[in-house]
């Protein structure tokens, strides 16, 4: 693996950031959205319930986690299909790159896309409704963790889908996170689900996450065994994207689709 090509592909996306002030915008502007919205949601749930003792804390800190798995997907599809609006995606495989180089290219610059967006919504989030996601402590780095490598393998799974399939499935780009976020008990703890959806949603690594943020922040302790269990979720499921990554390029390859990724 050549790290000068990997760091090459990245400083391409990394120019188009930031010379560019509307993507700039676009990647601080939803998260700061989501902030406002859920801060005065999750107040207005202070004063009609009291099943959590820190109702916009809970639902604040969900709301910031679960953006940045949401940008760390979007910004990996993002960039791909950035290569092919501007009918670079043919150019990437005649320069002597591999598939590997690529994917590392476009896992690493996810994660300052998501950042971009989510470090100015953490800090607002602060003066304005109290709250502070930093306050999980050290867990906040492994929960990000789990959260930065799913989010990676569901870009990789709608990556896998444009090869497949062409630019036609662009859409689901937009979609994928959503079809899993009832399951992933986000906003509210696993016990809400029918036990034969609660059997499923325990194969996502999204559940142990946001129920041990619901731990840390209400009960005030830290289970390492569940923190481990989700990332190791989340690499299983990462490996796997990976795999079909592969079979899906070679997919194309041998139909000869690739070519025309960018028509």
């Amino acid at each position: 693996m050549n790290f000068s090509k990997i760091y090459a592909l990245g400083l391409r996306h990394i120019y188009l950031i930031s010379n560019s002030l509307p993507r700039i915008i676009d990647l601080i502007y939803w998260p700061t959205v989501q902030i406002f919205l859920w801060g005065f949601i999750s107040k207005f749930f202070t004063l009609s319930s009291d099943y959590y003792s820190n109702t916009v804390g809970i639902i604040l800190t969900a709301a910031i986690l679960y953006d940045f798995l949401f940008r760390v997907s979007i910004s990996f599809n993002m960039m791909f299909l950035e290569e092919i609006w501007s009918r670079n995606f043919t150019n990437l495989f005649i320069a002597p790159i591999k598939i590997s180089e690529i994917i590392t290219s476009l896992t690493l610059t996810a994660v300052l896309r998501a950042l971009i967006g989510l470090v100015p919504a953490a800090i607002i989030a602060i003066p304005l409704f109290g709250v502070s996601v930093f306050k999980l402590g050290l867990p906040l780095l492994f929960l990000l963790l789990s959260l930065y490598l799913f989010g990676v393998t569901l870009g990789l799974l709608v990556t896998s889908g444009l090869l497949r399939f062409g630019p036609s499935f662009e859409n689901i780009a937009w979609a994928s996170l959503f079809f899993l976020a009832p399951l992933g008990c986000i906003y509210y703890p696993i016990e809400v689900l029918p036990n034969s959806l609660q059997f499923l949603a325990k194969g996502l690594p999204l559940v142990h996450i946001f129920e041990e943020m619901r731990s840390i922040l209400l009960n005030g302790t830290v289970d390492y065994l569940d923190i481990i269990k989700s990332i190791s979720i989340s690499i299983v499921y990462f490996v796997l994207g990976v795999i079909i990554f592969y079979l899906s390029f070679l997919g194309a390859k041998v139909r000869g689709t690739l070519i025309n990724m960018g028509e």
